[in-house]
């Protein structure tokens, strides 16, 4: 009987456990479980790192399973130990070589294998090929050769090779036994570096039954990887975006979390994006861990507060597929207040947006712009993407120009948005910009400004362009020193974001998620650094807001213009949701 109305609950079961447990072992183990949540299904794997379970192994794990009432579906992850003797075949992480017969056939027999066992099966994200080896550098060589490509580059052989893979040794072999099998491609959390191992979402996910997101976010200073943890929300809105209603679901893990916190918070953002399901990785790794009762436990409560929330809305960022550039400045910036939802489709009935130098992957992107803002629409573009189109057209709707010269700042100056005059907050430390110069009166440069001495320097300026306007954001070098800009110079950016018109002052580390229905949550981020705070938020034409959980009502502290502003209290790993009344 399903449990939560807003989600299901998945765990993966990987093959060492699939290959190796015992009936008595399993029922233990699935008690622990069970006391702390509820499971709706359960992803069973029989191959992993040449682990391979018998058929006896797979049905008396089915057995067990379904027993409980717990779905089960099927699994697999290319991997191998195996170098095949041969000194060339180095593969970080030992996933397959895809011109290797051997592996070929056991991905054949596999996917065949799970076609017999389960109606549903998914893709590990180790689906994607780092190969080198002799046949793989003639494959690309002869397709970049055939294609025009003179680079030497990997990315268009590789995600070539990975769609034929798919669709003969994998589909193809499981359908074959099962054609009204489903099968699920998980894309990984890494999503600008796909198209460098064969990741290609815009061709593959047509091949494939349903599509499913990695929202590992982990630890931001431990992990290998350089993730933000908005990514667990704004990832899962993008392949929403690429495929709607086929996205699965959020599958995140417990490893390199620190703190018992990033693990939930990895939970509470997937949550959000409002997916349809949960995976939790793995069975294995969280059996008879604190992570269970302590997310069994915050489940409820997301379930109920996701309850009253609608679809998501927010301000569009435009990464097209197989892009790269200002990689997860978007998250950074979604960790700052600015309710971002990423798209791989341009969004040309947006209000506003956001393009970034990923944005500027798209050939024609200038000549989108250019007809959107023209038209009445709003767009922030960031500085990488203004250095990548400049001499590709921007210099038609702006006076800004790169000046190739970084500077260090601490203080600030920003337009006041109520009277006449600036306001010049000081910074918790120095953060580094790039120089964007620009013509006075052509450009508006003044609306946030860094000051050095006796100069100063554009970080939020505005540029008019027929019925609508571009204004160009300087971002740090380092990203995350976006958390280091003074309190009013984050205001300023985020009343630039503002989506249901819904923005607020205060500290860096804090997200809001909006919602259709007039509702949105606050969460701050929890963090070494980061300590409950009181906000301002900013709603046009609200009369009170009201808190979803406890039902407490909350007046504006005033009003002017039809925006009120409310005083909330802001705690450090504790999210709330709110519903507007107008």
């Amino acid at each position: 009987m399903k449990k939560y109305r807003n989600f299901d609950v998945a765990i993966y079961f990987v093959a060492a456990g699939t290959a190796n447990t015992t009936r008595e072992r399993l029922e233990e183990e699935l008690s622990f479980f069970e006391k702390h949540m509820h499971l709706d299904r359960v992803y069973l794997e029989p191959f992993r790192g040449d682990t391979f379970a018998s058929d006896e192994q797979v049905d008396m794990c089915k057995e067990v399973f379904e027993a409980h009432g717990i779905e089960v579906c099927g699994g697999i992850t290319t991997t191998s130990h195996k170098p095949n003797g041969r000194s060339e075949d180095q593969r970080l992480f030992g996933t397959f070589c895809y011109n290797d017969k051997e592996m070929i056939d056991t991905l054949v027999k596999v996917s065949e294998f799970n076609g017999r066992h389960f109606d549903k099966w998914i893709i590990d994200d180790f689906y994607f090929t780092n190969c080198t080896c002799r046949k793989c550098r003639e494959g690309r060589d002869s397709y970049n050769a055939e294609h025009g490509i003179t680079d030497g580059s990997w990315e268009g052989y590789r995600q070539h090779l990975m769609r034929e893979v798919s669709k003969k040794y994998m589909i193809a072999p499981s359908k074959k036994v099962n054609p009204d099998g489903r099968i699920i491609i998980k894309f990984p959390n890494w999503m600008e570096s796909f198209q460098e191992t064969g990741y290609d979402p815009a061709g593959q996910f047509p091949l494939f039954d349903d599509i499913y997101t990695g929202t590992e976010t982990r630890d931001p200073i431990h992990h290998d990887q350089h993730l933000p943890r908005y990514l667990s929300f704004s990832l899962m809105r993008y392949f929403e975006s690429l495929w709607p209603d086929h996205n699965l679901g959020g599958w995140f893990d417990p490893f390199d979390c620190q703190l018992l916190e990033y693990y939930l918070e990895q939970a509470y953002l997937t949550a959000f994006s409002k997916p349809k399901e949960l995976m939790l990785f793995c069975f294995q790794a969280l059996s008879d861990s604190i992570n269970v009762p302590a997310l069994g436990f915050m489940l409820d409560k997301l379930d109920a507060l996701m309850s009253h929330m609608g679809d998501v809305v927010g301000i569009p960022c435009y990464i097209p597929n197989a892009s790269q550039g200002e990689d997860n400045l978007q998250d950074y910036l979604g960790m700052m207040g600015c309710p971002i939802v990423t798209t791989p489709y341009f969004p040309e009935n947006a209000e506003r947006m956001l393009l970034t130098a990923s944005s500027a992957c798209d050939p024609d992107i200038v000549d989108k712009l250019e007809r959107f803002i023209a038209d009445g629409g709003k767009a922030v573009v960031t500085s990488g993407f203004v250095k990548a189109t400049l001499e590709r057209g921007l210099k038609r709707i702006t006076s800004i120009r790169d000046g190739g010269r970084r500077v260090t700042l601490r203080d600030y100056m920003v337009e006041n948005p109520r009277v006449w005059g600036r306001d010049f907050p000081h910074g918790r430390q120095d953060i580094t910009i790039p120089v964007m110069e620009f013509r006075n009166n052509a450009t508006w440069g003044a609306v946030c400004k860094g000051i050095k001495d006796e100069e100063s320097y554009t970080i939020l300026a505005r540029d008019t362009y027929g019925k609508g306007e571009m204004l160009t954001l300087c971002v740090p070098d380092a990203f995350s020193e976006l958390q280091h800009l003074p309190e009013a110079v984050l205001a300023r950016i985020r009343k630039e974001f503002a989506a249901g018109g819904v923005w607020f002052e205060g500290a860096p580390m804090i997200s809001t998620f909006i919602y259709d229905n007039n509702t949105f949550i606050v969460y701050p981020y929890a963090d070494r650094h980061t300590e409950d705070t009181d906000i301002l938020v900013h709603i046009n034409g609200a009369q009170a807001l009201e808190n979803v959980t406890t039902g407490e009502s909350i007046a504006p502290l005033y009003t002017t213009d039809g925006e009120a502003v409310f005083r909330l209290r802001a705690r450090v790993g504790k999210f709330e949701g709110y519903r507007i009344v107008r």
